[in-house]
């Protein structure tokens, strides 16, 4: 249940954070008539189209289709829950939020998960250093984790048990709900009992930059399936917002991160005396983390494994660290499969080395390039050359692509200019299939299909397009809300086709009956960020509508009941038929 902060002291925040100081401490904007527009900071783009509304105070992106208020922006550029995003603007202005018994509950919530993952931390650090985990010490010390280390880190061992860690936590007085929210216990399908999640694993707990011991990793000690397992999100931890060993990292990033695939990467790097290393956690990396580090540091070393699924991580690790503005280079690991290995192989100082003689993307893929073809050979030399016009001609900036080109001919001994061509071509080429999947994408979203924060639009596109018509003129006449909300319409929650036009109807309802001023920003201590995303771009219909909203609303909302009432009588003649067949 999240927190309920009095709407007039939501107001109050709203209005000491003016959105245009808000954004503009994150995006360069520029003047655009009465509105201001940049560069999303949300996706990576040549040309903005990311507008600030000062009459509104909202922002919306019509390229990805981010927006909201200020609140909605702090949430997805600070990755806050609402609560945190108020908080956030509250601390910024010097105001401090009252606290209520709902919010008290869900503090003392995460309080206990929170302090029952530190007992159960201690519980399997304990055990590595019983009898019971001489094997998982053992595989430790294989590894070449000192004592110090393995301290450092709190590294710890669950017993091959259904429920030593249980039994352990009950005698100090958790519950086994609280296990279960902190997943450490799972519910067996066929006994219903709770059991021990993790089991004969060496654990790596996951520990915040505040110290907290948010969650934890499990690794296995032979070659058994899966070999690792990952704390899901609980109300302490959400996996595609956290860093593992950020809390060390945090304080030797400022210049460089390394970014590793695992956990044991990453604890080997530290070892070795590079405390600037952190791994994603059990998942391929996020915006969310991309934004994190990009708080933290100016460069990252992309550090993955040198198989190929490694490479292709690292090409989506490049792109969404090159979106939000690091500069980005890769590892290249000749004779080690990562970093691990190498630093076992050829110790720290040959490390440090190949850190500093790390690759640009470009300089990666090129390499990799003229190691796959034998360039002396004509045939193979055109392969090449085509390969590589294809990386160039992905690259957004012309002088950046200038410098590459150059650098090819020279390499290739080719003509500049006939390299360029064949560049220039092929970005034609990938501008007219962006503009096909962008005509195919904008078809398939009229219809609602690949829908994902409505699922229900496809259903019935007239009745979901009435539904967001109703929307948007009641959230931007709340005056029209009151009459709705009065019966004056006679339009009821019942009446929506989608649940998600239902639930923003059902909770405007609500909050306008809770507060003096309504204003729809209020929404998003109910939705997420990407849903009030999407109902910004609701609400900035309202411009294309006529200026009578409310014979437009009457409209609107007998279009919604025909197409209810059709899809309702359409779904009984199919129930109809059926029993008239089974007779």
């Amino acid at each position: 249940m999240a927190m309920r902060i009095p709407p007039a002291v939501i107001e109050e925040i709203k209005f000491r954070n003016d959105i245009e100081s808000v954004v503009s401490s994150y995006v360069n904007l520029k003047p655009a008539g009465s509105n201001l527009i940049g560069l999303c900071p949300f996706h990576s783009e040549k040309t903005p189209s990311f507008t600030v509304f000062k009459n509104t105070q909202t922002c919306y992106c019509f390229g990805c289709g981010s927006g909201g208020d200020v609140v909605t922006f702090i949430m997805k550029m600070e990755n806050l829950d609402y609560v945190g995003a108020l908080e956030f603007l509250a601390k910024r202005v010097g105001l401090t939020i009252p606290r209520d018994p709902v919010d008290e509950e869900r503090q003392t919530r995460s309080t206990r998960i929170l302090e029952m993952n530190k007992v159960a931390a201690k519980f399997f650090h304990a055990s590595l250093l019983s009898p019971d985990g001489k094997k998982a010490l053992e595989y430790l010390q294989k590894r070449k984790f000192s004592p110090g280390l393995i301290k450092h880190f709190g590294l710890g061992y669950s017993p091959n048990s259904f429920n030593a860690l249980m039994n352990h936590l009950k005698q100090n007085g958790f519950t086994e709900k609280e296990m279960v929210s902190g997943f450490l216990c799972g519910i067996s399908k066929k006994t219903g009992k709770p059991f021990d999640l993790f089991r004969n694993r060496v654990i790596i707990p996951i520990i915040d930059t505040k110290g907290n011991v948010i969650a934890f990793g499990g690794r296995v000690l032979d070659d058994s399936l899966p070999k690792y397992l990952n704390s899901s999100d609980t109300p302490v931890f959400k996996k595609s917002k956290n860093l593992f060993a950020l809390n060390y990292a945090r304080k030797e990033c400022a210049d460089r991160i390394i970014l590793c695939e695992g956990y044991m990467d990453v604890i080997a790097l530290h070892g070795a005396g590079f405390t600037n290393a952190v791994a994603t956690l059990g998942t391929a990396i996020t915006p969310e983390q991309a934004r994190i580090m990009e708080r933290y540091t100016k460069s990252v070393v992309i550090a993955y494994d040198s198989d190929e699924a490694g490479q292709r991580a690292a090409d989506k690790a490049f792109k969404l660290l090159g979106e939000v503005g690091l500069d980005v280079k890769i590892l290249k690991m000749n004779g080690a499969k990562d970093p691990d290995e190498f630093i076992k192989k050829y110790g720290p100082e040959r490390f440090r080395r190949l850190l500093d003689e790390s690759k640009t993307h470009f300089d990666f893929k090129f390499e990799a390039i003229l190691a796959k073809y034998d360039v002396s050979q004509t045939p193979e030399k055109l392969k090449a050359v085509n390969d590589i016009s294809d990386i160039i001609a992905k690259v957004i900036s012309a002088v950046e692509r200038e410098v590459y080109i150059g650098k090819v001919a020279e390499k290739l001994e080719i003509a500049k200019d006939s390299l360029k061509y064949d560049v220039d071509r092929k970005i034609r080429k990938q501008t007219r299939e962006r503009q096909k999947d962008e005509s195919r994408k904008i078809m398939l979203d009229t219809a609602g299909f690949g829908d994902r924060i409505n699922p229900d639009y496809a259903k019935n596109v007239r009745a979901a397009s009435a539904e967001e018509s109703i929307i948007s003129i009641i959230l931007t006449y709340p005056e029209l809300l009151k009459k709705v909300k009065d019966g004056t319409y006679n339009l009821r929650a019942e009446d929506f086709f989608t649940q998600f036009g239902k639930k923003i109807f059902e909770k405007a309802i609500e909050l306008y009956e809770e507060s003096a001023s309504f204003d729809y920003g209020m929404l998003g201590s109910e939705f997420t960020a990407d849903e009030m995303g999407r109902i910004t771009s609701i609400v900035l219909k309202r411009n294309n509508l006529s200026q009578n909203g409310e014979k437009e609303l009457v409209d609107c909302i007998e279009v919604l009941k025909k197409e209810k009432s059709r899809q309702s009588a359409s779904l009984a003649d199919i129930i109809n038929a059926k029993r008239n067949e089974n007779k």
